[in-house]
């Protein structure tokens, strides 16, 4: 599907993505798209920190204390909250890919052959280095 024939989600719709519900089903290949984009981790790291948002202002508004206090710790909380998003970042955007009826394995596959060129570029060059006349001390 052509990118002028993919129907985006409103923002409304992206929100509600964002915090993991799903999309309705005319929405599959742009759910597609941007879990394979070339910018697909940013992705997923924005709706990461679309997902901590609402707690950070909750807790600089509404908690008693010094206001640094208050934000240091929406600091220290959004920075690990980011870390363990970054670490589980290919197994949600599987998730997300199976939410939008994808098999598993979808996604590695339309990412790997995006860049499929590449990848055969750098399989020859690993082969003509390492594995063709291998002239190394001992393989004899």
């Amino acid at each position: 599907m052509s990118q002028a024939t993919r129907r985006r989600p409103n923002p409304a719709q992206w929100l509600m993505y964002a915090f993991g519900f799903g999309l309705p089903a005319a929405y599959r290949e742009w759910v597609l798209h941007d879990l394979t984009t070339g910018t697909w981790q940013a992705r997923q790291m924005l709706r990461s920190l679309v997902q901590v948002v609402p707690f950070a202002a909750a807790i600089v508004l509404l908690m008693p204390g010094e206001l640094w206090v208050r934000l240091v710790a929406v600091l220290g909380g959004a920075v690990v909250g980011m870390i363990y998003a970054a670490a589980y970042l290919e197994e949600a955007t599987e998730h997300r890919a199976r939410k939008a009826g994808y098999p598993r394995g979808t996604l590695q596959s339309v990412r790997y052959a995006a860049h499929a060129e590449e990848h055969a570029e750098a399989d020859r060059r690993y082969a003509e280095r390492y594995r063709q006349g291998d002239n190394s001390p001992g393989s004899e």
